[in-house]
């Protein structure tokens, strides 16, 4: 019965395909959602080996040895599902029988690590906006659906430079808390910092979707930021943009109404182009290519707004500032580690050879992502010192700047 068999093949061809495509089709659609859907909490991955307390009294932690737990500089280790944190400071022994790491412990912010078994490496060395060592105050930042709260630090009278503000945005998933690496160095130029929330951060009101807008939506409320700025005396305002906090930046830059006075940004490993980006942490993931182009497909349709639960489709195409390079019109300093695993290095090499004339590179040697400043603080802060100290608008006006452009 050879037509039989050739039914049955085609039948189960064609049911493979569907169940293919049915899995393609679920792939594609977690894949969106991940992108857009905000998480409030993170796996905590990182085992505790065990923690040492020594003779003064002062504490270390053993922790696995990995390329992150073995790197120079200052780090943070977040537990007790995000209750706990403490800053660790240098590597001070490694044992290779174990392989294992221990680091100082320079503070215990909250929660009893002597306790903890497990936890998240984190670049967020301050946890606390008390713990920069200066002065600031709360504030409230009236936004689209209410009030989002904010951090002020405002420089010592000596070293005050009137009219100069900057303005810190976080990445995703994260908190405020992880730009006060940024606080010090702006207070030593003389600037007054001003650390915003953003819509579904968790700590400014949703949006009305509940959903990440990937910069498309956020910038209004960095906007709302700027207009707090100029009603206290801003003249000119760097924006600090941390992962999306620099494409929310650059979005914030090219559409506020008072981008005449935005002098300038220092954006640490951003995102440039989100396709660049998200592309390159699906094939980390295994996932195939068809399947993350269907996911954008998704981000990018108003027919399947539904299945992302966006109240708008995501214009990707407008927040592709690799394809729109020759529409920058602000200086930027990009601090970005050629070993970034979450955003690639080489979309700000290409951002950087596109633009010469506006964008300064500088390259850090640390492991993982938005851990430059971690790794190496004294680069970090001289970049920016460096970078400010050049700017060409630095002493004009917002009207003679505007002219400038």
């Amino acid at each position: 019965m050879p037509g039989a068999t050739s039914h049955r093949v085609v039948k189960i061809g064609l049911l493979a395909a569907s169940a293919a495509l049915l899995a393609g089709v679920a792939g594609a659609t977690y894949f969106a959602r991940q992108v857009v859907v905000p998480k409030y909490s993170r796996r905590e991955g990182l085992k505790l080996r065990t923690v040492h307390t020594r003779g003064d009294g002062s504490l270390e932690i053993e922790l696995p040895a990995t390329e992150q737990t073995r790197a120079h500089g200052r780090y943070s280790f977040w537990f007790d599902q995000g209750m706990g944190h403490a800053c660790l400071g240098p590597v001070v022994q490694s044992n290779h029988d174990r392989s294992t790491v221990i680091r100082e412990v320079e503070r215990v912010d909250s929660g009893d690590l002597k306790q903890a078994r497990a936890g998240i490496w984190s670049g967020y060395v301050y946890s606390k906006p008390g713990q920069v060592g200066l002065p600031y105050q709360d504030v409230e930042i009236p936004v689209d659906n209410g009030v989002a709260p904010a951090w002020r630090f405002d420089p010592s009278a000596g070293v005050a430079t009137p009219g100069a503000w900057a303005i810190h945005i976080h990445g995703m998933g994260g908190k405020r808390a992880g730009t006060l690496r940024g606080i010090p160095v702006a207070g030593r130029l003389g600037m007054t910092s001003l650390v915003v929330s953003f819509r579904n951060d968790g700590d400014a009101p949703p949006s009305y979707d509940g959903r990440y807008n990937l910069g498309q939506g956020e910038w209004r409320d960095v906007e709302a930021g700027i207009n707090y700025a100029i009603s206290n005396g801003a003249e000119r305002i760097v924006l600090f943009g941390w992962s999306l906090g620099a494409a929310i930046a650059l979005q914030a830059a090219a559409l506020s109404p008072n981008s005449s006075r935005v002098a300038g940004m220092v954006l640490d490993a951003p995102v440039f182009d989100w396709r660049t980006t998200l592309a390159a942490n699906a094939k980390a993931a295994g996932l195939p290519r068809p399947l993350v182009h269907f996911g954008f497909t998704i981000l990018r349709s108003k027919a399947l707004r539904w299945v992302t639960g966006l109240a708008e489709p995501i214009c990707l195409d407008s927040l592709d500032w690799l394809a729109r390079a020759s529409e920058l019109n602000k200086p930027i300093l990009v601090l970005h580690g050629a070993k970034d695993d979450t955003t690639p290095f080489e979309a700000s090499r290409k951002a950087a050879s596109l633009r010469p004339d506006l964008i300064k590179l500088v390259e850090f040697e640390a492991q993982g992502h938005s851990l430059e400043w971690n790794v190496d603080a004294e680069k970090w802060e001289q970049s920016v010192e460096d970078w400010f100290h050049s700017l060409p608008l630095a002493g004009t006006s917002p009207e003679q700047a505007a002219a400038q452009l």
